[in-house]
């Protein structure tokens, strides 16, 4: 055996369809602002790379004059107009670095304080980093310390607003919910593209502040409207808060307290938390981390592949090469000298990131998440290899062949395409549905902090790699024959490593990887509960007779976690037999949709949500008629 006696507080559902409510009009409403986060991802990545190419903050942190009249600098070729490498790339791989590391942060924070406060006191950090890059003039310093201070309120967003959003949704819908997400993250790089456009040409300091500026919008949105937004119900559950959680749950899910539903569905995050903690005990608070990366690569379901396989989406995700069109695009379209105006090209980019991404709310539920990963990496493969082609045969600037710059420009989008409706939203519905609950916090957080952390090795690579500065290797088009490279490995990562969670509660998921291959993880279907399985066990034991011959001397060997607040305190198990509930075979009272008076006879009312005594009728039951045991789980489970 594993662990000790497991304390169900009552009994779920063996229906597996029945262990989730309906979806209702006030669970979108829900969720779709929680996923509004993703406009602080997402506006700021897409600034930057217009404010690096704005002819004012060139001249500001160059010294050299600019002609805003004939639109060109003054005393050197245009092509050479803009900061140096290290500038950009300073510049841009701070935000990442403070993402890193607040997305690392934010984890722990996040199961100390909640989800909820966690993403508002995100929001403050990040309004503060604003403050610092406003009030900077040509002082580097200040703007890259607060570029490093607006990053780590970013982090914090970005990965707890990924475990509330796992945590709230509807299985059914919860990979659209949480594409949600990931374009609200376009749709923020498009409105601070349509910003940077209309200041562009400004002659004095409002022509980057204004986009700088805009982002106080964004959190202060966000920050007041989730005070008025539930806690994850499975937050609750994990600090033993259990009426606090079926309060959530009733919000989220439009349902009574009382209804069948939120009861069959908070007991079953109940029993599957219950079974992970069994095997993923309470420890040390090094000892909490060190458990993400415990068990066998080989082991489908061991919290060491399931920390590999989040970290690793996310690491082939920016792998792909996406930002660097979105951090560097405009200065890369002006270094190639056949574009006459890399703003607006930088516009149109963003526009079909955006417009491509709602495809992805329908796909990831029709066609499932390895699927998209599979196809999609296919088909970034194919975009840039013709890019890089087309850019060093006939479309050299030397050549002047405007139909292969258009040829160039129409496979880049097609290329942001692929990524927006495949890797851009999956890396981020993965990584929210692989950790079990004592770990999910940790697992989303290393696997968001992986992201941001390849993000600054991009961000502080890639100025040096298409740069025409001393000292880079300039390789213009060229780099797409890298980024290509990069797209084989993530296709072979997502068909050895990626298994298919479409349909599936967070419950679910933990036992599909437990029984089957990626490969073979699409057929795979749910064939009983967690709460039922317990049942299962426990009947099987009390026929056995083996546990049942000294009751009492196991409860005060283990008695029941004492987390939960509704439990009794350790004094009531020395006197009385373990609750009837524990019986093998439930009664099915609890669970009438309509019932009447006396289908309470024997069982509680609906103030059994009052979890902070025990029912009466616990402590009156007869223990020479019921010597039933409490459940504990087979190490085969």
């Amino acid at each position: 055996m594993v662990g000790g006696p497991i304390y169900m507080p009552y009994q779920g559902t063996a229906d597996v369809s029945k262990i989730e409510a309906p979806v209702t009009v006030k669970a979108y409403l829900v969720c779709a602002f929680a996923a509004f986060g993703g406009i602080f991802f997402g506006y700021d990545t897409g600034w930057m790379s217009g404010v690096l190419a704005m002819p004012y903050f060139i001249t500001l942190y160059t010294g050299i004059p600019y002609d805003y009249e004939n639109k060109r600098p003054i005393g050197v070729d245009p092509v050479n107009f803009g900061l140096t490498s290290s500038q950009k790339s300073l510049m841009t791989s701070i935000l990442s670095c403070g993402t890193f590391f607040g997305a690392l942060i934010a984890g722990d924070i996040a199961d100390f304080i909640g989800r909820r406060p966690t993403i508002i006191a995100g929001c403050g950090l990040f309004s503060l980093g604003c403050i610092l890059e406003i009030a900077s003039t040509n002082q580097e310093v200040l703007f890259v310390c607060g570029r490093l201070v607006a990053g780590g309120g970013v982090g914090f967003i970005s990965a707890v607003i990924l475990l509330y959003l796992s945590e709230i949704a509807p299985r059914k819908v919860r990979g659209a919910i949480v594409s949600g997400y990931q374009f609200c993250i376009t749709l923020g790089i498009l409105l601070a593209n349509c910003v940077v456009y209309s200041t562009q040409n400004r002659a004095d300091t409002a022509s980057y502040r204004i986009p700088i500026g805009v982002q106080f919008i964004w959190a202060l949105v966000l920050g007041i409207g989730l005070f008025l937004l539930p806690e994850s119900p499975r937050y609750h559950v994990k600090k033993g808060h259990l009426e606090s959680a079926a309060k959530a749950l009733s919000i989220i899910r439009g349902q009574p307290i009382d209804s069948e539903y939120i009861r069959d569905e908070l007991a079953e995050i109940i029993a599957n938390h219950e079974y992970e903690t069994q095997e993923i005990p309470h420890t040390s608070y090094i000892g909490s981390w060190l458990a993400c990366f415990k068990g066998s690569i080989r082991q489908g379901n061991s919290n060491l592949r399931r920390t590999v396989l989040g970290s690793g989406i996310q690491v082939c995700q920016q792998l792909t090469g996406i930002n660097f069109i979105f951090y560097f695009g405009t200065t890369f379209f002006q270094q190639l000298g056949t574009i006459s105006d890399p703003f607006f090209i930088s516009l149109v980019t963003t526009l079909v990131n955006v417009l491509s991404t709602p495809l992805s709310f329908w796909a990831i539920e029709k066609f499932g998440r390895r699927f998209l990963l599979i196809w999609g990496a296919l088909g970034m493969i194919f975009m840039q290899f013709v890019t890089a082609i087309i850019g060093v045969t006939s479309g050299r600037p030397e050549d002047n062949d405007d139909g292969a710059v258009k040829s160039m420009i129409a496979f880049i989008c097609l290329y942001i395409f692929f990524f927006a409706v495949t890797w851009g939203p999956v890396a981020w519905v993965l990584i929210g549905e692989l950790f079990p609950l004592p770990i999910r916090s940790r697992g989303v957080a290393i696997s968001t902090a992986s992201n941001w952390f390849w993000n600054t090795i991009i961000a502080v690579i890639t100025p040096y790699m298409v740069g025409n500065s001393p000292g880079s290797a300039n390789l213009g088009p060229k780099v797409f024959f890298i980024w290509g490279s990069f797209c084989i490995m993530s296709l072979l990562f997502a068909y050895f490593f990626v298994p298919e969670m479409k349909g599936l509660t967070l419950e679910q998921v933990d036992k599909m990887m437990e029984e089957v291959t990626p490969r073979k993880s699409a057929a795979w279907v749910p064939h009983t509960t967690f709460a039922e399985e317990i049942r299962r066990i426990n009947a099987a034991k009390a026929e056995a007779g083996g546990a049942s011959q000294q009751p009492h001397q196991q409860y005060s060997q283990s008695p029941p976690p004492q987390h939960y607040n509704h439990t009794p305190p350790p004094q009531h198990w020395q006197h009385t037999p373990p609750p009837q509930h524990y019986q093998p075979t439930p009664s099915p009272q609890p669970y009438q949709p309509t019932p009447s008076p006396q289908a309470y006879q024997h069982t509680p009312p609906p103030q059994q949500y009052q979890y902070n005594h025990p029912p009466q009728q616990y402590a009156q039951q007869n223990p020479q008629q019921h010597p039933q045991q409490p459940y504990q789980r087979h190490q085969t489970y």
